[in-house]
């Protein structure tokens, strides 16, 4: 009896308060204002004004020249400027530990003096004189930088032992759970260790005045360190800071740009066969519902750890690889072009010896797309990095299995993509978006007319970008 007489009063509560209150007593209660209630921009960070526009060059000190030197690596400025590229990502560049070294001469991943520079690839002055060459052509030069671990034989390690973190024996570490025997996990529960690798930040900035860094499996190190850093960075100069990982919240007060993982394992999945175009819609949709359009993200087709043809499972990309090439640049982010894609190189690069690039005489045509593709990112402001450019919005066709349409706006600015996602020939028609009018191929400079429900025709791995101006 007690368990009805409560089941009746609690379905009378819900029951009331199920009720919705009338619109004016609702509007009644809000405050008189809702300046409290404005939106605000998520990503704090301060893009520096020459990276609104930037494409990203990666420069393996190692395996770019025959010398394997800054000096030798200078001389390709000029190549680089006429490519379009605006800033060199230099690999680490600091001395490389010896105990438990990889190969002959090690990873340059693995930091022996976070405050020295690799004899193997020169002096302290002609790295110097590297950074002056390339400021004076207009480029800016980010560090490749490894908070999250030290070579076994760092001085820290004798000097500081409390930085490391050790296992359940005491002992030091590997980053868990990998194969990077070479290198001892830090441990960030210690101020000082912060102190130490903030200032080692800073000093490459005010001393060599380098204009950023590529940080390193930054998701394993604190994003309060980085936030804390970067602001005593800003404090310097503007700088650029690029995180090796994946996370909306590394935005926010640290980095300017993360990597687009998503981006490039969706890419070759299709490029294998594995999945179609909707795999890169369903990146795009993440992108446009949970990612702030002023976080940059890297796309990119090759990377160091990862080239577009890779010796030991055969092609990457194949057939696909211009058009998975083009579309980074075309999509929300932030290109990423590796030493050697402008000379069409298939070589999976050595890690841990010396096998230089094989540049052959520079002429081939990989290289001329690359340099069209950025002066069409360059030249049309909706393809601009980040909030300086325009947003994705969603083409439809109905062909959506092999078809991956969008377009992006900004001033005026219109582009519109479509891309056959497939090794097969593919008919359709669009059937919503903005996308009806008079375009221009940005590639050939040809007219096209875009017409709804009109039948379209993209040979494999075939697509266009397309540009129309209204102002």
């Amino acid at each position: 009896m007690l368990i009805r007489v409560f089941a009746a009063v609690t379905l009378g509560v819900l029951t009331a308060c199920s009720t919705p209150l009338p619109v004016t007593q609702t509007l009644a209660n809000m405050p008189e204002t809702a300046q409290n209630f404005a939106p605000k921009p998520y990503v704090q960070v301060a893009h520096p004004d020459w990276a609104q526009d930037a494409v990203i060059y990666q420069i393996n000190t190692r395996q770019f020249t025959p010398e394997g030197t800054f000096k030798a690596a200078e001389a390709h400025l000029p190549r680089l400027k006429d490519l379009g590229v605006d800033i060199l990502w230099l690999m680490p560049i600091h001395p490389i530990g010896e105990v438990n070294r990889k190969g002959s001469l090690g990873s340059p991943y693995a930091i022996k003096d976070y405050f020295g520079v690799n004899p193997e690839f020169g002096t302290e002055q002609e790295f110097r004189d590297f950074i002056d060459a390339a400021h004076a052509q207009g480029f800016k030069v980010i560090l490749d930088w490894v908070a999250n671990h030290t070579a076994w034989d760092n001085p820290l390690v004798e000097q500081h032992p409390d930085w490391y973190e050790t296992d359940w024996k005491g002992d030091f570490h590997p980053t868990p759970w990998t194969d990077w025997a070479d290198i001892i996990d830090l441990n960030y529960d210690n101020a000082d260790l912060r102190a130490y690798k903030t200032a080692a930040l800073k000093y490459w900035v005010e001393e060599f005045d380098v204009d950023g860094y590529r940080c390193d499996v930054a998701g394993y190190v604190p994003l309060d360190f980085w936030e804390t850093a970067r602001a005593e960075l800003d404090e310097i100069k503007p700088v650029f800071m690029l995180a090796e990982w994946q996370q909306r919240d590394l935005h926010r007060k640290a980095f300017n740009a993360s990597y687009g993982w998503a981006w490039k394992e969706a890419a070759q999945r299709i490029a294998k066969g594995q999945s179609d175009a909707g795999d890169l819609r369903g990146f795009l949709g993440d992108q446009i519902s949970t990612w702030p359009l002023d976080a940059y993200r890297m796309l990119y087709t090759e990377n160091h750890d990862q080239n577009a043809w890779d010796g030991s499972t055969g092609e990457i990309y194949g057939d696909a690889y211009h058009a998975m090439l083009t579309l980074s640049f075309v999509t929300e982010g932030i290109p990423l072009i590796h030493n050697g894609q402008e000379v069409g190189n298939q070589n999976q690069l050595e890690f841990f010896e010396r096998d230089p690039i094989d540049w052959g005489d520079f002429s081939h045509p990989d290289g001329d797309l690359i340099k069209r593709l950025i002066a069409i990112k360059k030249a049309n402001p909706a393809l601009h990095n980040g909030a300086a450019g325009g947003r994705i919005i969603p083409v439809s066709t109905d062909n959506p299995s092999q078809i991956l349409s969008f377009a992006r706006e900004k001033d005026g600015n219109q582009v519109l993509v479509f891309f056959n996602l497939s090794d097969q020939p593919a008919e359709f028609q669009i059937t919503d978006g903005p996308a009806a009018g008079a375009w221009t191929d940005a590639l050939t400079g040809n007219k096209d007319t875009i017409r709804l429900g009109v039948t379209r025709t993209y040979g494999p791995w075939s697509g266009t970008v397309l540009v129309s101006n209204k102002n």
